[in-house]
């Protein structure tokens, strides 16, 4: 942990610059030089509840996107569908979804579909973290996330894909994570494997779309740490953004539609390419431990 504060500083003094040439070399527009992109389009999330989600749903709507969303705790929805409205006057529509109900996961993408009539896009976001050390016993801990994160996921993209190929247009998003890059440790074992396991299912689904010539865009984000209301209470987040910078950076990629990114660019570009690179007792070192 040392050693990763050791590091966060050396970065830190650069920030400026890394900011700046990352800003340069995306060259993605702000979300305010495309305000009102998103009129008449309709937007669809899954785990839009709270945290990445919630704040995403909101930024979407000051874009001008219509809204289907969808979690688990429906008061939390509707709380969020007003808020929207009053403040963007655009349509939100609101289901309940427990993505590990996978009849339900299609039923609730098709009930969205035949509401609006055409779903833009769709982002699968809904996800856990809680994974535990392998070999000690939590293995239907780790289970759980690897089915959310990964089954539930595939669920999801498959609904997704289905209504796309119906309309012959749209765009999937999926939520992966820096810790996809490699195999990482500890209790990030197999939340890290089932982040890579969506992002490679992704890149099939943009391979399939590249050989069959269809007008679909698929995106895999990869964000860094974020400080969102569901991991307030950790002590420590490397290189952490606050929510409002780390979703700024997920919107700007997924509105330029780019087929990965690693977000915000800096640090997480050149930190992506270390972990990439470095042999593995050296990234365990520096990065996760």
């Amino acid at each position: 942990m040392i050693i990763m504060k050791k590091l966060e500083n050396v970065f830190n003094k650069f920030d400026k610059y890394g900011q700046a040439l990352a800003n340069r070399l995306s060259k993605l527009p702000t979300l305010e030089e495309i305000k009102g992109v998103g009129k008449g389009k309709t937007v669809l999330i899954t785990g839009a509840s709270s945290g990445i989600g919630a704040v995403m749903a909101r930024r979407f709507a000051y874009l001008g996107y219509n809204l289907a969303i969808c979690a688990r705790r429906e008061e939390r929805l509707e709380v969020l569908k007003a808020e929207i409205e009053a403040e963007y006057g655009v349509k939100v529509a609101v289901l309940t979804l427990d993505v590990s109900d996978y009849e339900q996961v299609f039923a609730v993408f098709d009930a969205f579909a035949e509401h609006f009539g055409t779903i833009d896009r769709i982002v699968v976001n809904a996800g856990v973290g809680d994974s535990r050390v392998i070999g000690h016993g939590r293995f239907q801990t780790n289970r759980h996330t690897a089915e959310i994160n990964f089954i539930a996921a595939m669920a999801q993209c498959e609904a997704a894909m289905q209504i796309f190929r119906r309309q012959n247009h749209g765009h999937l998003v999926v939520i992966s994570s820096m810790s996809a890059v490699r195999g990482l440790p500890r209790h990030m074992t197999t939340y890290a494997a089932a982040k890579a396991g969506l992002a490679h299912l992704a890149e099939g689904i943009r391979a399939d779309m590249l050989q069959e010539k269809l007008p679909i865009q698929v995106s895999t984000i990869y964000p860094g740490y974020i400080r969102t209301e569901l991991n307030i209470g950790a002590k420590y987040l490397p290189f952490e953004s606050d929510e409002a910078e780390g979703v700024e950076a997920i919107m700007r990629a997924i509105e330029a539609k780019v087929d990965e990114a690693y977000v915000p660019a800096w640090p997480w570009l050149p930190i992506g390419i270390g972990m990439k690179v470095l042999p593995l007792k050296w990234m365990v070192k520096f990065l996760w431990v």
